[in-house]
């Protein structure tokens, strides 16, 4: 004990004058743990076993971010990065509970740790509340980040639509698949206002009637479509973003996708595969939501990213403690609008940046986006080839097993 409280009085004087944050995170799926050096030994336990043991254990200080320092005020930021071992199956089939009192573990040991805010990272920011009664009993803030995940999203559209070509994302159709979660519902107020044609994907009607109302108050000349499946509208789409909690279903069906279409996938763990990706070489997905943190930054454990690369929930808590916002910036399922402007702001002005996009782990260059151009637009000038492309590439989707965050079971579209 008294090692330890050395330990933290140690970290505080390290401190000086940068200002830090600490975020919490936990494996996307048993593999995360198995494959990752620091718990190489699991690699011989039961799946399952391991899987379940893990769950139990309390989150653990594992690393730090050091060097991140804002262009803009010349203020330094460090971080303290927390991991629980808990999946989000693990997480999802046990009370709230399970995982709020691990989590504030995690947050009052970062607060004595000298830690003024911390960032929720993948499913701890989905289970029970969203994260409001974490920040209830935590003795600092706490912020979600989806304000920043959902700025990073819109902001990778517009990226991604230059790369390919389009002339205007004013232009094109969206679809937002788990619309009523917390981040597609703004993620389709916002697509609504630029894009003006929006097909909202849920399986809970009346929040997407809700949605629907709202959007249209908002955004009197957006036309606004509204279904419990992406099957029907799917074909039709030049832009999908994917921001669900579903476990063991398809969520959207790949083969069936308009040539040359872009999906986004925001989820944590991601909701398309891989596998499910290469039936169709012209549709393009990409990696959303991932972050440059200005300064010559340095994550001591790795996070599952590439080299300095940040996922935008972790960088929020580190933008806001650059800007010395020591706030709840982000809970809960409804975010405000107004938040994800007021993020990008920050964003903007402390020069933090998208990352290099991914697709499935690879860097996406000029020669892939002409590949997948080419190919599109081979498709829609002969409809009888883009009806073959369909069909063998629904053949193929048939032969992959309905999955979603790598596992098999079922929950929902809510996000």
């Amino acid at each position: 004990m008294v090692a330890r409280a050395q330990s933290k009085a140690s970290e505080k004087a390290a401190q000086a004058d940068s200002q830090r944050f600490a975020f919490i995170l936990h494996p996307l799926t048993v593999d995360y743990l198995s494959n990752h050096p620091r718990y190489a030994w699991t690699r011989h336990m039961p799946r399952q076993l391991l899987e379940t043991t893990a769950a139990y254990m309390p989150a653990k200080y594992v690393g730090t971010v050091k060097g991140g320092r804002s262009p803009a005020t010349g203020k330094p930021v460090d971080g303290l990065i927390y991991a629980l071992g808990a999946t989000p199956r693990q997480m999802l089939t046990r009370p709230p509970e399970f995982t709020y009192t691990r989590l504030n573990a995690a947050v009052q040991d970062a607060a004595d740790r000298g830690a003024k805010i911390v960032g929720l990272g993948a499913f701890t920011k989905v289970v029970g509340d969203a994260g409001v009664t974490v920040a209830k009993r935590a003795p600092i803030p706490v912020t979600t980040g989806n304000s920043l995940t959902i700025a990073a999203t819109l902001e990778t559209a517009k990226l991604t639509a230059i790369r390919m070509g389009w002339p205007s994302l004013a232009r094109g159709k969206a679809m937002v698949v788990g619309a009523t979660g917390a981040i597609g519902s703004v993620c389709a107020r916002l697509l609504a206002a630029a894009v003006k044609d929006v097909v909202l994907v849920s399986i809970e009607p009346p929040r997407l009637e809700a949605l629907k109302r709202t959007i249209l108050e908002e955004t009197p000349d957006a036309e606004v479509e509204i279904d419990v499946s992406t099957a029907n509208r799917v074909g039709d789409c030049d832009l999908i973003v994917t921001a669900t909690s579903a476990f063991g279903l398809r969520v959207l069906d790949v083969s069936q996708c308009k040539p040359g279409a872009v999906i986004l996938d925001v989820a944590l763990p991601p909701d398309i595969s891989a596998e499910e990706a290469a039936v169709r070489p012209d549709v393009l997905v990409v990696e959303s939501g991932e972050v440059l943190i200005p300064g010559p930054v340095d994550f001591s454990f790795n996070i599952g990213l590439p080299e300095h690369v940040s996922y935008a929930c972790l960088a929020e808590a580190a933008l806001l403690a650059m800007e010395e916002r020591f706030e709840c910036f982000t809970l809960g399922r409804d975010v405000p609008p107004a938040r994800v402007k007021e993020i990008y702001r920050l964003f903007r002005r402390h020069r933090f940046e998208i990352a290099p996009l991914r697709t499935f782990g690879e860097l996406l260059t000029d020669g892939m986006i002409a590949e997948k151009r080419a190919r599109a637009e081979e498709l829609l000038r002969d409809p009888k080839l883009l009806k073959r492309v369909k069909a063998e590439a629904a053949a193929k989707m048939a032969k992959i097993p309905p999955r979603a965050k790598g596992v098999a079971g079922v929950t929902t579209l809510k996000g």
